[in-house]
């Protein structure tokens, strides 16, 4: 089998590739689809009759140049939009809350919507009814900040 495999690259190159797409589709972080691309190009590499340490080369080249790259463009479109179009949690940021339990930089609880969420001050102790706004989502924490009165007024 090793004897084969020797003999076809393009089988480890393609999966190499599945393996890369399976776990880009659990991190959602868009670097393992940048690997992904360069086993591609190495497996083109190999149809084209490239030596294997040509075909690495080819991989680690393609695979830096996504990363450099591609990946940065990718992310910028994927950042970009207007408020209605964020999803999960990252909707939740700039959204007001109220204050259920006192909130310090290590603890809280705020409601946000209908959800409570623990929640953690970005500066100072918020008490418990003051109306807040999530600045950012840490996890499963909120970090937010006391409202503006302009943010209260509108």
């Amino acid at each position: 089998m090793f004897e084969w495999l020797g003999e076809n690259w393009w089988a480890l190159w393609l999966s190499a590739f599945l393996a890369f797409a399976v776990i880009e589709m659990i991190t959602l972080d868009l670097f393992f689809i940048m690997l992904g691309g360069g086993t591609l190009a190495a497996m083109v590499a190999d149809f084209a009759g490239a030596d294997p340490w040509l075909q690495i080369v080819v991989f680690c080249v393609v695979s830096l140049l996504m990363i450099a790259f591609v990946r940065p463009v990718a992310l910028s479109h994927l950042k970009k939009g207007p408020s209605e179009q964020r999803t999960n949690v990252d909707r939740l940021i700039g959204e007001q809350a109220v204050v259920m339990e006192p909130v310090s930089s290590n603890s809280g609880l705020v409601k946000i919507g209908g959800d409570i969420w623990s929640a953690r001050s970005a500066a100072g102790v918020l008490p418990a009814g003051q109306k807040v706004v999530v600045a950012a989502i840490d996890g499963a924490t909120a970090v937010v900040s006391a409202a503006s009165e302009a943010d209260g007024k509108s």
